[in-house]
């Protein structure tokens, strides 16, 4: 029996509540639907569907395994697609996963005139903190600032110039004592924001050694968003970690400074990641030639203002 069919019908069984009604879509019999599940439940070695004469229910492997069948069909709904030559028309549903601030503030208007270039193309745009699992969690296209390790994903480099910085407002810091190096950090009232260390940040090895410095801490308030953590550091309540563009513009205005620049982290590349193969799927390439250019303009604009930050 073709593995692929029997995953047909076991989705429509699923879709339609019970496997008389897979039968009655696909036109097939009862014993042919059953037997299609039971082949399937054959090679993965286990129950799928817990079957009564009225309606079947999945069972906890099922629910994983159905959800696996449906990337398979919808993937390769979309490579017959591309064999079909319908690069010309871009459609379906894109599911685009990034960090709140940069999807909000700068992804999100270049997807809006994406969907107005391509019409046949809807945009499932899904805001994280965390890192998705692109292949199980159904996810196009992630943009990641971060350092990728080794893995089977494609990565297209859209800047460079982020970092994590140290700030506080003109306010606290004329109210409490001086921060000249990483250790003066455990006096201070710290704000912490869950994307960058709840207990203790890091910062690179003193000149001529090799041991990250860990400097922990007991926060004052902890967030788990960079828009709360700087309106907390604007108003004065303590010291933050945040990337460089999050405060590029509070710290051009006066409203905190830049603290221990010295003993800053590297640069942090930032990148568009996607699943090996996933460009070739028509809505995916018109995304990535849309939007590359004008992601690599507005990094190059928040770098550049990066640089006046720190001049």
């Amino acid at each position: 029996m073709d593995r692929i069919d029997a995953m047909r019908v076991f989705i429509a069984a699923l879709d339609e509540g019970s496997l008389a009604g897979a039968g009655r879509q696909l036109g097939r019999s009862p014993a042919a639907v059953s037997r299609a599940v039971a082949f399937l439940e054959q090679q993965v070695g286990a129950t799928l569907l817990h079957r009564t004469t009225r309606a079947s229910r999945l069972s906890e492997i099922g629910e994983r395994y159905a959800a696996a069948c449906r990337r398979v069909l919808a993937e390769l709904q979309e490579a017959e697609a591309v064999g079909a030559d319908e690069r010309v028309a871009p459609h379906g549903t894109l599911t685009i996963t990034a960090p709140p601030i940069s999807g909000e503030e700068i992804l999100r208007p270049i997807i809006d005139a994406y969907i107005e270039a391509f019409p046949a193309v809807s945009v499932n745009l899904v805001l994280l903190a965390r890192s998705a699992n692109l292949v199980e969690e159904g996810i196009d296209i992630a943009l990641r600032i971060l350092e990728l390790p080794d893995s089977a994903m494609t990565a297209i480099r859209i800047g460079g110039d982020v970092r994590p910085v140290i700030v506080a407002s003109p306010r606290y810091l004329s109210q409490h004592p001086r921060i000249d190096e990483p250790a003066d950090l455990t006096r201070h009232s710290i704000i912490a924001c869950t994307d960058f260390g709840r207990e203790a940040w890091v910062f690179p090895p003193v000149k001529g050694g090799s041991i990250p410095r860990s400097i922990p801490f007991k926060p004052r308030l902890t967030v788990n968003s960079v828009r709360a953590a700087l309106g907390a550091a604007v108003g004065g309540l303590g010291v933050t970690r945040l990337l460089s563009y999050h405060v590029a513009e509070r710290v051009q205005d006066g409203s905190l400074t830049l603290l221990l620049r010295d003993a800053e982290p590297p640069a942090r590349p930032v990148n568009l990641v996607l699943p090996q193969g996933r460009s070739l799927v028509p809505k995916v390439r018109a995304f990535l030639d849309f939007a590359v250019p004008r992601l690599r303009a507005d990094f190059a604009r928040l770098s550049a203002e990066s640089s006046a930050m720190h001049g």
